[in-house]
């Protein structure tokens, strides 16, 4: 493995809230000096004028399908890298894309575009024991063949449960606080997808945290923006911000769009959709073929829904304002929650990260740089219990991606969702350069994370 040497940058001192020139050394995977260095390297890196930045953290995406008769079965790490991503938390809303002796399998023998680390999903669970019926609950039989399971996974270093109300609304809330009584330590995480948006938004956020009450075990809310951004965002992060006054682990993570994007198929399109959300059918755009980049009609929602049921669908329903509102909240990071089907899907899983560095920091002033990177890197790592990421300090891994500030914007759209973003030079995964401006240079250096304990 060669060294690499990284001078002049300007590296976030996140303690206190500012930019500092350095040197950085890499060798071996690791950080290993940082400061004034005059030592040579295989490999130097000019980065003046540019940030030097922790490698991002994506808090919550949804890994792609690993086919594993293909060649190459990646294509969601790929967007990910691109938009200066290292380390992706997959397994989220309640769902995995395959087993995780599939997923940790292939990743450990082939290696990733990106590190992986990845929840257990409670829809997923729910499959597995047989509960086919999305509007039903799972009997005590069934949780106790869930948890089964999960004591097996949980050798596979899981970061803990993930859940996705919304899509199975038979879910009791008994049910979710029973499965986690299989995790056996206060470190776990908790994550879920809401169990209705709109103006029950709050009373949802609610529950969740009674959840974190009765479990004891920290909760993560997933995408906030899509849960509250309909005229409820001030209220459900006041509610958050007492819980936390009270000591309750609570955070969030949102993503800087005003569509959410999910399958047409599921729940979240049910009877009533689009009087909770107060928009049309008009307001629901196709991203597959036979009509990508189609608008619907009446007719052709109830079409589309019927007979293509797993079509990534994006809903323009939210208040971007909102969602400003929930990424400026200092208990929320960033996540993409990436969703695609190779070069479908939506924008956010290519250009979320910087969306927010271009649009927020640097055109709307939003947000300051420092505080945009600590939600995208250190407060995700310690959220993860990631202690060898989120900083660019000696013995620290050397997720490192290199960015020009006045440069840096989201190419990605709704007509083209993959494309790479400007203004990224470099981005570095385990000490090995993975992307070099905007091209994929190693797309194997990542690695399956297990989520540490202790």
């Amino acid at each position: 493995m060669k060294t690499i040497k990284i001078i002049n940058g300007l590296v976030p001192d996140f303690k206190n809230r500012k930019f500092v020139q350095k040197d950085v050394f890499i060798e071996d995977g690791v950080i290993t000096e940082v400061g004034a260095i005059t030592k040579s390297a295989d490999i130097t890196i000019e980065a003046k004028n540019r940030i030097v930045s922790p490698g991002f953290i994506d808090i919550h995406m949804h890994e792609e399908v690993i086919d594993i008769n293909e060649p190459d079965p990646y294509f969601t790490a790929y967007y990910e890298l691109q938009m200066g991503v290292t380390t992706c938390a997959a397994g989220n809303c309640g769902n995995n894309r395959q087993s995780i002796e599939t997923f940790k399998g292939y990743i450990d023998q082939n290696f990733s575009p990106v590190n992986y680390l990845t929840f257990i999903g409670h829809n997923y669970l729910r499959n597995q024991v047989g509960v086919e019926d999305r509007y039903r609950a799972s009997t005590k039989n069934e949780i106790e063949k869930m948890k089964a399971i999960i004591e097996k996974y949980k050798t596979y270093g899981i970061i803990g449960i993930s859940y996705g109300i919304e899509y199975s609304p038979g879910i009791e809330t008994q049910e979710i606080i029973d499965l986690a009584s299989a995790l056996d330590s206060e470190h776990y995480l908790l994550s879920a997808h809401f169990r209705e948006d709109g103006e029950k938004s709050v009373e949802s956020i609610k529950e969740l945290i009674q959840v974190a009450k009765d479990t004891k075990l920290p909760m993560q809310i997933s995408h906030i923006g899509s849960c509250s951004a309909y005229g409820y965002m001030t209220q459900s992060l006041k509610v958050i911000e007492k819980s936390r006054q009270e000591g309750y682990s609570i955070f969030a993570d949102c993503y800087p769009y005003d569509a959410f994007a999910t399958f047409i198929g599921s729940a979240v399109f049910d009877e009533g959709c689009f009087e909770r959300w107060n928009k049309t059918y008009h307001d629901i755009l196709l991203t597959e073929d036979p009509y990508r980049n189609t608008r619907c009609t009446e007719e052709l929602f109830y079409k589309v829904r019927k007979e293509y049921p797993n079509m990534i669908v994006a809903a323009f329903v939210m208040n971007e304002h909102e969602v400003v509102e929930a990424i400026q909240s200092p208990f929320i990071y960033v996540g993409s929650d990436s969703l695609f089907k190779k070069d479908s899907g939506h924008p956010r899983g290519a250009g979320s990260f910087p969306r927010v560095l271009s649009k927020y920091v640097r055109e709307d002033q939003s947000l300051e740089l420092i505080d945009a990177l600590w939600k995208m890197t250190l407060g995700p790592a310690e959220r993860l219990r990631l202690s060898n990421k989120g900083q660019i300090e000696v013995g620290m891994d050397a997720d490192i991606t290199i960015f020009n500030q006045e440069r840096i914007k989201d190419s990605a759209d709704y007509a083209n969702p993959t494309a790479p973003p400007e203004g990224i030079d470099y981005v570095i995964v385990n000490g090995e350069i993975a992307v070099q401006d905007k091209k994929i240079v190693n797309g194997r250096l990542g690695k399956y994370v297990k989520y540490q304990l202790n």
